[in-house]
């Protein structure tokens, strides 16, 4: 059992991996301009989307092996938030299987610690939980207008995110009570210096979700990776401003593709 993916164009390759609660069709507004200068492999994650929900404990490392059966060999991984996390998973336990890495609206570690604080607070996910079970499709669309808050474009981009979240059915309960438990528990803070790849990392200023200091605190750990804050974006700088989004992802594929 395999997760379902599409690829579109051609060129070096670039594998998008997408957030919590959504799917890859999130990133299909990208593909017009993106497509005529590379091969985009977009992967719905395990149980969101298109893809199948495997029998198996939802985990972190079920999600990489699944998304690892179906990626190109050595690709540039962009990954935006719960897809960030992962992505910088792959490319610290993977090396071999990411060339370089983008991350959108993503943290090493999404929720507060002692020394972390700059994240969701514990009782915020846990309440995200609790209500999940309640009312799933609700608190899945709360947890999406969160994402927009803020951006100059936000009544379009929740529509744009309320379109998509169910257009190919439901997510599966399991997949997003699994997700979330990933972002609740995941913590790549020790091991994010020991990326190698080269590394371009996207925030919005207004970002509730990943705080823009985010930015400086990972450029301590990873001093020669990019990074670019859109200052009147959100969560998602991908749909607010997707022209100048996509002009500097291809300006990052074209530095460190391969010939």
């Amino acid at each position: 059992m395999q997760p379902y993916f599409e690829q579109i164009g051609a060129g070096p390759d670039v594998v998008f991996l997408h957030g919590w609660g959504i799917h890859g069709g999130i990133f299909e507004h990208l593909y017009p301009e993106l497509s005529a200068h590379c091969r985009i492999t977009n992967i719905d994650l395990p149980g969101f989307g298109r893809s199948p929900l495997p029998n198996q404990t939802y985990s972190l490392s079920m999600v990489v092996d699944q998304l690892l059966s179906v990626m190109p060999e050595n690709a540039i991984v962009l990954g935006w938030s719960l897809g960030g996390l992962i992505a910088s998973h792959i490319a610290l336990e993977h090396p071999q299987r990411v060339s370089a890495l983008v991350t959108v609206g993503s943290s090493p570690r999404f929720i507060q610690d002692d020394d972390w604080p700059d994240a969701m607070k514990p009782a915020v996910m846990e309440n995200f939980m609790t209500l999940l079970e309640e009312d799933y499709e609700s608190t899945l669309i709360r947890f999406l207008a969160i994402q927009t808050m803020g951006s100059e474009s936000q009544r379009d981009d929740i529509q744009r995110l309320k379109e998509t979240v169910f257009i190919h059915g439901q997510p599966a309960v399991k997949a997003l009570r699994g997700g979330l438990k990933i972002l609740q528990e995941t913590d790549l803070r020790a091991k994010l210096g020991e990326i190698s790849q080269p590394t371009l990392r996207l925030y919005g200023r207004l970002d509730g979700l990943v705080p823009q200091k985010v930015a400086g605190k990972v450029a301590q750990v990873l001093p020669d990776s990019e990074s670019f804050i859109f200052r009147k974006a959100s969560h998602a700088p991908f749909l607010s401003h997707a022209a100048e989004f996509t002009e500097r992802l291809l300006t990052f594929i074209k530095r460190h593709s391969e010939d």
